[in-house]
């Protein structure tokens, strides 16, 4: 059952970004943003009123909601430029730059939490630079993007992600793990509706496509879909296999794109697509 639960996790995060990317090509992607939190929201504390951890909301000491919200506003500074990312950007070279995060949450996690950096760890985190260099490095023939900011956002999007580890490890310290998660989505959510505002984007609203609300949602239900899978795998199986499975959402978000946008990876990308897999299940030895 297990098992089941941990390739159910990393088939529904793989599918959060397709199902993200068919839902913003004409909204914006902050609104989109704001829009698909609601849906991991109701997720997150469904999560904790099924595990009864509520109860101890009342205990939680300062230091412990300073870091969550922190954490919380890391991950909405994350999901803000991941999402506007992938709307300008091909899908295929967005997310290997969000998944290389482990590159600096190492070296971070190395300088502020003293965690140790062995051979093997430094091997990989080469093997998953190297993989990230390939897939977004120009295809052949290919004409420089016009809108190739989708890069500095993705960066951005992957130096938030690896800030939200380190913060979040301090916060879920004292903490159920549920209850943190839904701590921090409640500030993402806050952030990401402080965020259209300030943009003046909620005008927006009114002209929301049909379909694309629908795949914002799918995409929102998804995410907590996937996290309702990979906690209940953690809790039935051993950490070290539900862990390296989940990773291999990448492999769904690829094969997806495929099928779903004709993006297809050319010699480079497919050796740099290795690399990452490679490097990652590396990383969990």
């Amino acid at each position: 059952m297990w098992v089941l639960c941990a390739f159910g996790s990393a088939f529904f995060a793989g599918i959060t970004s397709i199902l993200a990317k068919c839902g913003i090509k004409k909204i914006d992607s902050h609104v989109a943003t704001a829009l698909r939190t609601i849906a991991v929201l109701f997720f997150s504390w469904l999560m904790v009123l099924v595990g009864g951890s509520h109860q101890s909301l009342s205990s939680i000491s300062m230091r412990t909601w300073f870091f969550l919200i922190v954490s919380g506003v890391s991950t909405g500074a994350s999901w803000l430029c991941y999402f506007r990312a992938l709307q300008i950007g091909d899908i295929n070279k967005v997310v290997p730059i969000d998944k290389s995060s482990t590159i600096l949450t190492i070296i971070l996690a190395f300088i502020f939490l003293k965690e140790e950096i062995t051979p093997l760890k430094g091997l990989c985190v080469c093997i998953i630079a190297i993989g990230t260099y390939l897939m977004i490095d120009k295809k052949e023939g290919e004409v420089k993007d016009e809108k190739g900011s989708w890069l500095i956002y993705a960066l951005l999007s992957a130096v938030f992600a690896s800030l939200t580890s380190l913060l979040g490890k301090v916060g879920m310290e004292n903490i159920d793990s549920n209850l943190g998660t839904a701590i921090r989505t409640a500030v993402v959510l806050v952030i990401a509706w402080v965020v259209v505002f300030a943009c003046h984007k909620q005008h927006t609203l009114k002209d929301l496509d049909k379909h694309e609300l629908l795949f914002i949602c799918l995409s929102g239900l998804a995410t907590g879909t996937s996290w309702l899978c990979y906690y209940k795998a953690l809790q039935m199986g051993p950490v070290s296999v539900v862990v390296p499975i989940d990773k291999l959402s990448l492999v769904v978000t690829v094969i997806f794109s495929y099928f779903v946008f004709h993006e297809k990876l050319n010699k480079k990308s497919l050796c740099g697509f290795i690399c990452l897999i490679a490097g990652t299940l590396l990383m969990l030895l």
